[in-house]
């Protein structure tokens, strides 16, 4: 007996079942070619941002394991973290190829936002093992050939946000899968700054003569430089980078990555509910790092508070977007830079070795730097938040014409 196509409304849902049901069954009613924007059944946009957040679930646990994995072994092109991260990127290829064909949960901006990601991606992975290859280990989570990959990546979960937001049917699902791809977002963004979390921990305990890394690796790092193992050496390899860097990107680009957040879900505590829930999942992959036996890092706590920060402003500025972007840029600084302070000081009281860090060297001298920052760029982007927010929303029965996009 044949199956009863599905109607624009999303009537024909598939009987529960597990995934591979779901996507038997969608291939065999949907799976023809169509433009973006083409009629999506509500079950059929579900299963598809569902089955996003799995990918970028597994490329967000094998890039942490990848960054702790670094700072002990060898670079592998096909080591375990790689691999798990390739699981997510294989997939999110296929969703892509989906969306393209189909024309189904997205709508023409979504979609190339999805297709430059993925392109920009593909393109830059094998230029950043063929700069591994020619530059040794690539020490620094900073390169260029990272920022390529985080950008590509940015830019795929971007399309996905722009897509649910549109199609999705509106309710607590819709509220909570935005969140999370925020989260995805956030954490991609954040994902460099783990090389100083990583880097002061790995410094301190060479200097107390519990070498973390493997000795082949500390003495190939060495010999990039022409040195011994020393401990200018274990720097370079641990802990490269000024220190103004990290409360730059840690406070005042993750605040505007919240703030942008918080404006498309027009939901209160977005931001906080964000950063906490990144704060959240780097406490809880860290002890099973560790007790694998790899490295550890320092947690960011501090960013649960630029979160509320954030959040702040949002309900005292009310609506006047000058006056929330100087609210914003005033509370992030003055809650950021000290709840990192506050952090940073936990290890002596909290620890018996005060030698052990809980955050990594900061210039506090940037707050004034990401003050002004913060509330220009803010500012200057309230205009575009305010344009996004009255994009209209698609319903799964709807087609969106070309003018709309």
């Amino acid at each position: 007996m044949r199956n009863k196509p599905a109607t624009p409304t999303g009537a024909a849902i598939p009987p529960d079942g597990s995934p591979i049901t779901h996507a038997r069954v969608f291939f065999q009613r949907h799976w023809k070619r169509g433009a973006p924007g083409s009629p999506t059944p509500d079950w059929v946009t579900a299963f598809a941002y569902r089955t996003w957040l799995i990918a970028l679930l597994f490329k967000m646990v094998g890039a942490s394991w990848d960054m702790s994995w670094h700072f002990r072994w060898f670079r592998d092109d096909f080591a375990p973290p790689h691999l798990l991260n390739s699981v997510g990127t294989v997939m999110i290829s296929c969703l892509v190829v989906i969306h393209t064909y189909t024309g189904l949960a997205c709508d023409r901006r979504s979609l190339r936002l999805m297709q430059v990601g993925l392109v920009t991606f593909l393109v830059a992975a094998p230029l950043d093992v063929i700069n591994h290859a020619v530059s040794g280990l690539d020490l620094t989570a900073w390169s260029p050939t990272h920022a390529l990959l985080f950008v590509g990546t940015g830019i795929m979960i971007l399309g996905a946000i722009d897509g649910w937001r549109k199609f999705a049917k509106p309710g607590r699902a819709r509220t909570l899968t935005l969140g999370a791809l925020w989260v995805f977002f956030l954490e991609n963004i954040y994902f460099a700054n783990g090389q100083q979390e990583y880097g002061i921990l790995s410094v301190l305990a060479w200097m107390r003569g519990e070498t973390e890394a493997e000795p082949y690796l500390l003495d190939f790092a060495a010999r990039q430089i022409g040195r011994a193992v020393d401990l200018e050496a274990v720097i370079y390899f641990a802990l490269p980078i000024d220190d103004w860097v990290y409360p730059v990107w840690g406070i005042g680009v993750m605040a505007l990555v919240l703030a942008v957040a918080r404006a498309t879900t027009m939901t209160r505590f977005t931001a906080t509910a964000v950063a906490g829930a990144y704060v959240a999942y780097r406490a809880a992959i860290w002890p099973l790092l560790v007790g694998a036996g790899f490295p550890p890092s320092t947690v960011p706590f501090y960013l649960l508070f630029v979160g509320i920060a954030v959040d702040a402003a949002f309900l005292l500025g009310r609506g006047r977007s000058l006056v929330t972007a100087g609210m914003g840029a005033t509370l992030v600084t003055v809650i950021g830079f000290n709840a990192l302070f506050l952090q940073s000081q936990l290890a002596p009281w909290l620890l018996e070795n005060a030698e052990t860090a809980s955050a990594p060297p900061v210039n506090y001298w940037m707050a004034p730097v990401v003050a002004v920052g913060v509330a220009v760029a803010w500012a200057a982007a309230s205009p575009v938040a305010q344009w996004w927010q009255r994009q209209p929303h698609r319903t799964a029965g709807e087609i969106v014409p070309d003018a709309m996009i």
